[in-house]
């Protein structure tokens, strides 16, 4: 019984991935006719042809399908391997690493991984990325954990788990409004300038309907994807922002920002994405045992104190 050469097969999942011979030659720094060669003696072994050439492109062919989704589980499981061993027992200190949608409030992630930040055996490490680059990162278990404020709905070639672990109010916020009646809503909000998140967030999209249905209109100041710089301008203009109140937790204990109400019915989610693993890290699994909603405690305890 002939025994699969793996070499030949990690070249043919670069190619594959990639879609252009050329590309993945410079990458590996090998010559195109060596990266030609080790995928022909693969197909050779295999009995099938993966590839077939459409213009300057090469194509998987049905059963090249097949040989990428077996390469992506042994190249996912050396991964998993080498982060299990290699960057966790064998160590005193072992390594979590959390991505982060980048939109995602700071405040936040903060309250998220506070309890990891007082413990002497876990190195933490944050990434910061689109949610797409995060799950592919996740995906070959160079990532622990995403968290994002959009669910990933299930995927029948991969085994991410998506579950939502809080979720908060949504708050109209402003400079202090000294000497004035208390904010009437929907009443005030109408015909003011507003800061909103951009048109992919879900939260976005809710206000949106909600306005339309209670026929609210407002003059759009800026559009804003970062929560960061979200925070900035509600802070440093005289626009009415919708935020959830974590993310300007800091100015509305200062004082320099209020809360002008809590908006009905509309809520920003947080979820918890990972992939099933042989070996989960053990402190990941002590953070998602946590109630729903003792995060957000742990931001409301952060802003009273």
């Amino acid at each position: 019984m002939s025994r699969l050469n793996y070499h030949h097969l990690q070249y043919f999942w670069a190619v594959a991935k990639e879609g252009n011979l050329t590309r993945v030659a410079k990458r590996l720094h090998v010559s195109q006719s060596a990266l030609s060669v080790q995928i022909r003696q693969l197909e050779s072994e295999l009995g099938q042809s993966l590839f077939i050439r459409e213009r300057r492109s090469l194509v998987l062919t049905e059963a090249g399908r097949i040989a990428l989704a077996y390469a992506e589980r042994i190249f996912s499981n050396g991964a998993e391997l080498v982060s299990t061993l290699k960057d966790g027992q064998r160590r005193d200190r072992t390594v979590l690493r959390i991505g982060a949608v980048a939109t995602l409030s700071r405040n936040f992630q903060e309250s998220f991984v506070k309890p990891l930040l007082s413990r002497d055996d876990v190195e933490l490490v944050l990434q910061s990325a689109g949610l797409d680059e995060l799950i592919a990162r996740l995906d070959v278990h160079a990532l622990d954990l995403v968290l994002s404020n959009r669910s990933v709905p299930p995927d029948a070639e991969r085994s991410w788990q998506c579950r939502r672990i809080a979720r908060q109010p949504v708050s109209l916020v402003g400079r202090p409004r000294r000497r004035r009646k208390p904010f009437r809503f929907p009443n005030d909000l109408d015909g003011a300038q507003i800061l909103l998140p951009g048109r992919t967030s879900d939260v976005r999209a809710r206000f949106d309907l909600l306005c339309d249905q209670m026929e609210i209109r407002t003059e759009v100041l800026a559009e804003v994807d970062d929560m960061a710089m979200l925070r900035l301008l509600a802070r440093d203009t005289a626009a009415i922002a919708l935020v959830p109140s974590v993310v300007v937790r800091d100015e509305l204990r200062d004082g320099a920002l209020e809360e002008y109400c809590v908006v009905p019915d509309l809520y920003e989610q947080f979820y918890a994405i990972t992939v099933k693993r042989h070996f989960q890290h053990p402190a990941l699994k002590a953070l998602l045992a946590r109630p729903d909603a003792e995060i957000l405690e742990s931001s409301a305890r952060m802003h009273s104190a």
